[in-house]
């Protein structure tokens, strides 16, 4: 069958979107003839293979706030891509506009379905706006794909049309590099002495990072925080570690290499994820972690983020913005060593037994089936 995909972005900048689609694409690519349509951040088109062969087409775009790209290409060429080979379904993954618009391009008669990844919690007068158009096509689709049972607590599930096309098929990655041990994962541990957490992503405000770094002020001096990523908020954060005498403790590690990336989970002791609100609607690096065996320190945000990190089984919740809760928290962790090895030992079982890539390939499979044989 041939899918169009619009996947959000594919680029340098990780991103819990795109890693979910290029997994998904990968572990189809026997069963699928994917092509994935995205906008470009960087303003410049581009056309590219990825490793399994999978087509991508970026359209050039106008980066906003690095989250929302418009990019009126995106809506030429899904027109122009259909008209070349007609596609046999659209596989949208929302929250995204752009991508939404495009998809008007191509025949109504082309099914969708769509992969609800998180509410929009940012442009809210926009959103007013396109909460009708939103509905729109979440009615229209034929079936509408969540990662976990708790994402049906969104109000986009309010209504009954649409929470009976709900499906849930877990998101399923690639576990086995996370699990083999990482050559430098012992570089790190010696160029890092004491204490670690790790932390991992863009640097903006929904993402707590700012709550973090001030629960290290409470914690002994050989505690250090290792936070992988970029993002505007970048110069801020190590700011207010600089002003918490903490600069020497945190260390800012930019974009890490996607193949030395394992390598820091394995490194640390544990993994934390201080999101705030509910744009974190799953997080994926907590699979990574627990797939490394690190226990993970994260929010009560009521979403699917506590459905993969659970409350003394994989790790410790936490309510959002507390910075006395989240520093305790820490050091409980990093004071027992037997229960921070015991959790970290159901983390892996836990990301093994529910968020393996090839049952998520072949659920999405059967779906697809379904769908074009209704």
């Amino acid at each position: 069958m041939r899918v169009l995909c619009f996947g959000r972005f594919c680029d340098d900048l990780p991103g819990g979107i795109q890693s979910h689609v290029l997994s998904l694409l990968e572990t189809l690519r026997a069963e699928v003839e994917f092509v994935n349509l995205v906008p470009s951040r960087n303003g410049r088109g581009r056309r590219f293979a990825l490793a399994d062969g999978t087509p991508v087409i970026c359209t050039p775009g106008w980066n906003v706030d690095g989250s929302l790209v418009l990019s009126p290409g995106l809506v030429l060429e899904a027109r122009r891509q259909h008209q070349v080979q007609p596609f046999d379904l659209i596989h949208l993954h929302l929250p995204d506009p752009m991508s939404h618009l495009a998809s008007l391009a191509i025949p109504a008669g082309v099914p969708r379905i769509v992969t609800w990844h998180a509410d929009i919690t940012r442009h809210r007068r926009l959103l007013k706006l396109y909460h009708p158009w939103q509905n729109r096509l979440l009615n229209q689709a034929r079936a509408i794909i969540v990662a976990t049972p708790a994402h049906l607590a969104s109000p986009v599930f309010a209504a009954p049309e649409i929470r009976n096309k709900a499906i849930v098929i877990p998101f399923g990655f690639d576990l086995e590099r996370f699990i083999t041990p990482h050559t430098k994962a012992a570089e790190i541990r010696a160029a890092y002495p004491g204490k670690r957490i790790f932390a991992l992503g863009r640097h903006v405000a929904y993402k707590g990072f700012d709550v973090l770094i001030k629960a290290l002020a409470h914690l002994g001096a050989e505690v250090r925080l290792l936070l992988g990523g970029v993002g505007p908020l970048r110069e801020t954060l190590e700011r207010l570690a600089s002003e918490l005498g903490l600069a020497e403790r945190v260390a800012f590690l930019g974009l890490i290499p996607d193949t030395d990336l394992p390598a820091y989970y394995q490194a640390c002791d544990l993994f934390c994820l201080p999101s705030v609100n509910h744009a974190e609607a799953f997080g994926i690096v907590q699979v990574e972690a627990m797939a490394a065996g690190c226990p993970v320190v994260g929010t009560r945000l009521d979403n699917g983020v506590n459905f993969v990190n659970q409350d003394g089984v994989t790790g410790i919740i936490v309510p959002p913005r507390d910075v006395a809760a989240l520093a305790k928290a820490l050091e409980d962790l990093l004071t027992r060593d037997s229960w921070r090895h015991e959790l970290g030992v159901r983390a892996r079982r836990h990301a093994l037994e529910n968020f393996q890539k090839e049952r998520m390939a072949t659920d999405t499979l059967a779906l697809y089936r379904y769908v074009l044989c209704e």
